[in-house]
C-alpha cells in the first residue's frame, strides 16, 4: 500500500475504502486510539495493515456467512413446498374422506356421486370433460362434528416419518378410489350392494328372492354360449391405399378396422384373419399370392411409442409385445401366423409394405409413419421374427406408397409430399436419388407409382398428370398432362401391358402401353367415392376400393356394382329390428343403413341430412327413430323411408331413444341432462310430449322400461342411476322400492344386474354400451378398448366370467342382439366397421370350464 503523508493545503489521509460488519477486538482499535490521544502517532503502514488483514477476514466470512444463509434459505423454501403439498394432499384425504362418509349416512342415498370422469376430449361424444360439472362447485355432504374447511385441518408433522406413510397410505387408497373400481361391499340387512367408482359409492338394491344367498365376490362360471364372428360390414378406404387385392381363391381380400377380410363374393361367404389387436394400416400380397403381410398401428395400452425401443418386452411374441405396431405374416389358406415382425422397431405404425419381385419375394419393405417415415427392409422368412437388413429414414414428409421393382431386385421406390425417391440396395447399403423433375411441373405429392413389365416406374401425382421414369434413372421420359382432374390415387398395370388409373375426379381411365388413351372410361358414381385402389377381378372385371369405403365390381362394359359399402365416419346408432333379420345403423356421415344380416345386404340407405347419434325401432317394427347431435329426431317409415315428423328437444345430441314394451311412450334421453317422454298414437306416427324428466346432473347415457311401461331406469355421465315415473315424468327417491321390478331391457350400465361388467381398475366410462339377449340368458357389452364381451345374465357378481372377443379397433359404442337372440350386432366407433357374431349355445360342461 502507498504511504499517504500530509502536505500543506492538503486534505488529511483516509482511511482505506473497505467496507466489513462486526466489532473488531478491543486490542486493536481501542489501543491504537489511546496511542494516538496520547500525542503518540501510530506508524501509519503498521494500522493500515492490521485493518486491512482485519477487514479481508471478516469479508471472508462474511461471504461464507452469506452461502451458508442462502442455503438454508433454500432448504426452507423446499421444506415449505413439501409441507404445503402434504397438507394440499392431507385436506383433500380427510375432504374426500368427509364427502364420502357423509354421503353413507344420508338417507335415501340413491345415486352415485357427481365425481367427473376424466376422459380425454374429442374421444367421445359422450364422455367430452366440458359437459360434466366440477365436483368441486358441488356442495359437500355434512358430517356432524368434522369440518370440511382446510383451515381447520391440523398439520402434519413433517419430520414425522409415521405421519408420512400414513399420508402416503391414504393417499393412494385414494387414488385407487379415485381411478378405479373398488370392491363392492355388501350390506346384507339392507340389501343393498355399494360399488365404488371414481372413489363414490353407487348403491345397488339386490331383489327380495336374492338377499339371504347374495354375495358379490361369489364365483360364477362362463356363460352358456359363445360367439364367433359370421360378417363384417365395412372397408377402409377412406385414408388407406394399396389394400385391395384378388386372391387366387377367388376371395378379396381387404381390411378394416383390426380385421382382414377374405370376401368370395360369387359364394357370399367370409372369412376373417383376427391376428391384429388395432388398426391395420397397411397390406401386401407375396408374389405367390398366398401369403399376406399386414401392418398395424400402437394397441390402445401403447400409444406412447417413443420410449418402446428403450424398453422392449422380454418376449417379442407375448400378448404384451403385440399391442406394439409390427407386421404380421400369414397364411391367406390357414389363416395360421407365420412371423411377427417389427417389434420395438416400428415406432408408430405401418404405413406402407411391399414385398421383393424380382426374386420370388424373400424381401419385405416397410414405412414408418414416425417423424422420419423410417424404411426398412427386412428378410421376413427368418425365424419367428424376421431379419432387419437395414433400416434408414426415408423422408421428413408424408410417405404415401412403396414398392420393388418387377426387374431389378435391388431397387425400391417411394413417392409421397413433395418426392419420390429411388432407393438402390447394395452390400447392405441404400443409396437414395432424389425424382429430378427438371423444368417440368413439380407437384405438391406424389399420389402413386407403379411398374411396367420393362420396370419402367409410371408415377401419377396431386396434379392429375402421369409421369414415365426410365428404367434406373431418376429423371423423367415422358409426360401426360391432364390425365385426371385432381390426384391419381391408383395406377394398375395389367398383364397385357394396358394401364388403367383411377382418380379423384371418379373416373377410371384404360390406357395402352405408350400412355395413349383408349377410350375406355368408368365414371364411379358419386355416392360410393373416388376410386383409391384399382386391381384386376374375375376374368376381365376390376376391383375398386373407393374413399367413402366401398368395395365395387363391374367392367368398362357393364357399370361399378358395390360388393361391399360401409359407413365413413364415426358410428353411434344400432337398433336392431323387433321382428326380421334386420337393423339399422347411423352415424356421422349422415346416412342411414338398414341391412339385412341373412342376405349380409344393405335393404336401402337414407340421408338425413344431419350427425346421427341414436336410433329405435317402433314395437311393430314400422317406425324407426332418428336421433341427431343437434337435439333433432326424426320419425321415419321404416320401409318407404317416409319423413313422417320431426322434433326438437334442446339443441344437445339426442343420446338415447326407447319405446315402451306397450308402445304408448317414446322416452328421450338428451345430453342436455333431460329425458323427454312422449305419448305414441296413430300407430306411432304421431308423438305428443307429456313431460320432462329432470334430477339427472349430467347427460343421459342409456335408459330403460320397465316391462308394465310405467317405469324408468336412467345412467347419466356422472355414473348417476335413476328411477323414474314415466306417466308422471317424477323421480322416484325410494330408490329401495324398485329393487323387485322387472326390466324389459337392460342397456343401463350401471345397474344391480350390470355389476360384474365392471372390471377391476375401471373408470366408470371404460363401458359404453350393454345389452340384455331378449330369452337365453346372455349379457353383452362394449368398451373403449375394442372388446365385445358376452356375460351370463345377470351379471350381478364382481369379476363375473366372460369370453371376450377382438375385432373392433376404436371404441365399442352400441351392442344388440336380433329379436331371436341368434347374432350379435356390434358397431365401432371411428373404425366405421359393423360387425355381426353368431350365437351358438354352449354344454353345460363346457360353460363351467
Amino acid at each position: 500500500m502507498l504511504h499517504q503523508t500530509r502536505t500543506e493545503g492538503s486534505s488529511p489521509p483516509r482511511t482505506p475504502q473497505r467496507l466489513y460488519s462486526g466489532v473488531p477486538p478491543a486490542g486493536v482499535v481501542r489501543g491504537a486510539t489511546r496511542k494516538m490521544v496520547g500525542g503518540a502517532t501510530p506508524p501509519p503502514v503498521a494500522i493500515n495493515k492490521v485493518l486491512d488483514a482485519w477487514n479481508e477476514m471478516i469479508e471472508n466470512e462474511n461471504h461464507s456467512l452469506r452461502d451458508r444463509v442462502s442455503d438454508l434459505e433454500k432448504k426452507v423454501h423446499e421444506q415449505n413446498d413439501e409441507i404445503m403439498c402434504l397438507r394440499s394432499t392431507l385436506a383433500d384425504v380427510l375432504r374426500r374422506l368427509s364427502t364420502v362418509e357423509g354421503a353413507s349416512r344420508v338417507s335415501n342415498s340413491h345415486s352415485i356421486g357427481r365425481a367427473t370422469p376424466t376422459k380425454e376430449a374429442g374421444i367421445r361424444l359422450r364422455h367430452q370433460n366440458n359437459d360434466i360439472r366440477d365436483s368441486s362447485k358441488r356442495a359437500s355432504s355434512y358430517v356432524p362434528g368434522r369440518s370440511t374447511s382446510t383451515s381447520h385441518i391440523r398439520r402434519p408433522n413433517s419430520g414425522s416419518l409415521h405421519n408420512l406413510t400414513t399420508l402416503r397410505s391414504a393417499t393412494s387408497q385414494l387414488n385407487l378410489g379415485r381411478h378405479g373400481a373398488r370392491e363392492a361391499q355388501y350390506n346384507p340387512d339392507e340389501g343393498v350392494v355399494k360399488l365404488y367408482l371414481r372413489g363414490r359409492p353407487l348403491n345397488l338394491y339386490v331383489p327380495t328372492a336374492l338377499q339371504e344367498t347374495y354375495s358379490p365376490t361369489a364365483s360364477t362360471s362362463h356363460p352358456p354360449a359363445k360367439l364367433k364372428l359370421e360378417w363384417v360390414y365395412g372397408y377402409r378406404g377412406r385414408d388407406c391405399r394399396n389394400n385391395v387385392y384378388q386372391l387366387p381363391t377367388g376371395e378379396i381380400v381387404y381390411f378394416v378396422a383390426a380385421v382382414v377380410v377374405l370376401y368370395n363374393v360369387e359364394d357370399q361367404m367370409q372369412r376373417h384373419y383376427l391376428g391384429h389387436t388395432d388398426d391395420i394400416k397397411s397390406l401386401a400380397v407375396h408374389p405367390n399370392k398366398l401369403l399376406i403381410a399386414t401392418g398395424q398401428t400402437a394397441g390402445h395400452d401403447r400409444r406412447d411409442a417413443r420410449s418402446w425401443r428403450l424398453n422392449p418386452p422380454a418376449d417379442h411374441l407375448s400378448p404384451e409385445a403385440e399391442e406394439w405396431p409390427h407386421i404380421r405374416v400369414w397364411d391367406s389358406v390357414s389363416l395360421n401366423t407365420l412371423h411377427i415382425i417389427g417389434i420395438s422397431d416400428i415406432e408408430r405404425s405401418v404405413a406402407c409394405l411391399a414385398f421383393s419381385k424380382a426374386d420370388g419375394g424373400s424381401l419385405l419393405v416397410a414405412v414408418d409413419e414416425a417423424p422420419d417415415h423410417n424404411m426398412s427392409v427386412w428378410d421376413w422368412s427368418r425365424g419367428e421374427r424376421g431379419y432387419k437388413m437395414l433400416e434408414t429414414k426415408c423422408s421428413a414428409d408424408q410417405v404415401l406408397a412403396v414398392d420393388f421393382s418387377p426387374v431389378d431386385r435391388s431397387t425400391i421406390i417411394t413417392c409421397g409430399k413433395n418426392h419420390i425417391s429411388f432407393w438402390s440396395y447394395e452390400s447392405g447399403m441404400l443409396a437414395k436419388r432424389m425424382g429430378i423433375f427438371e423444368n417440368r411441373e413439380r407437384p405438391k405429392y406424389v399420389t402413386s407409382i407403379s411398374f411396367t413389365d420393362a420396370g419402367n416406374v409410371i408415377s401419377g401425382d396431386s396434379n392429375g398428370n402421369l409421369l414415365i421414369w426410365q428404367r434406373g434413372g431418376n429423371t423423367v421420359s415422358k409426360m401426360v398432362r391432364g390425365a385426371h382432374d385432381g390426384p391419381v390415387f391408383s395406377i394398375f398395370v395389367q398383364k397385357d401391358g394396358a394401364i388403367i388409373t383411377g382418380g379423384k375426379d371418379g373416373r377410371i381411365v384404360e390406357w395402352d402401353r405408350e400412355l395413349e388413351r383408349t377410350g375406355n372410361i368408368i365414371e364411379v358414381p358419386e355416392q360410393y367415392g373416388s376410386p383409391r385402389v384399382v386391381t384386376s377381378g374375375r376374368g376381365s372385371q376390376l376391383v375398386v376400393g373407393t374413399t367413402r369405403n366401398c368395395v365395387l365390381e363391374g367392367t368398362f362394359t357393364f357399370p361399378m356394382r358395390p360388393v361391399m359399402q360401409g359407413h365413413t365416419e364415426e358410428l353411434w346408432a344400432l337398433t336392431p329390428h323387433p321382428g326380421h333379420h334386420q337393423f339399422l345403423t347411423a352415424g356421422y356421415d349422415r346416412i342411414c343403413y338398414l341391412w339385412d344380416t341373412m342376405a349380409h345386404t344393405i335393404v336401402w340407405s337414407k340421408d338425413i341430412g344431419e350427425h346421427a347419434q341414436s336410433a329405435a325401432f317402433s314395437s311393430n317394427g314400422e317406425i324407426v327413430i332418428i336421433g341427431t347431435t343437434s337435439g333433432r329426431w326424426f320419425v321415419m317409415d321404416a320401409e318407404t323411408r317416409e319423413m313422417y315428423s320431426q322434433h326438437q328437444d334442446g339443441n344437445e345430441p339426442i343420446q338415447v331413444l326407447k319405446f315402451s314394451p306397450n308402445g304408448q311412450y317414446l322416452a328421450v334421453g338428451s345430453r342436455d341432462n333431460n329425458i323427454y317422454v312422449y305419448q305414441v298414437s296413430e300407430d306411432c306416427r304421431k308423438y305428443t310430449r307429456i313431460g320432462r324428466c329432470q334430477g339427472h346432473a349430467s347427460f343421459v347415457t342409456h335408459l330403460d322400461w320397465s316391462a308394465d311401461s310405467q317405469f324408468l331406469q336412467s345412467n347419466s355421465g356422472d355414473y348417476e342411476l335413476l328411477y323414474w315415473n314415466a306417466g308422471l315424468c317424477r323421480q322416484i327417491v325410494q330408490t329401495s322400492q324398485m329393487r323387485d321390478v322387472e326390466w324389459a331391457s337392460n342397456t343401463c350400465t350401471l345397474t344391480f344386474a350390470t355389476l360384474g361388467i365392471w372390471p377391476e381398475g375401471a373408470d366408470g366410462t371404460d363401458v359404453n354400451t350393454c345389452a340384455k339377449a331378449n330369452n337365453t340368458g346372455l349379457l353383452a357389452t362394449g368398451d373403449d378398448f375394442g372388446k365385445v364381451k358376452l356375460f351370463s345374465s345377470p351379471a350381478c357378481h364382481q369379476k363375473a366370467r366372460c369370453l371376450e372377443y377382438g375385432g373392433h379397433s376404436s371404441h365399442v359404442t352400441s351392442v344388440g342382439f336380433l329379436h331371436d337372440d341368434s347374432r350379435l350386432i356390434t358397431t365401432g366407433g371411428r373404425d366405421t366397421a359393423v360387425m355381426q357374431w353368431v350365437v351358438s349355445p354352449t354344454s353345460p360342461s363346457a360353460s363351467q370350464r
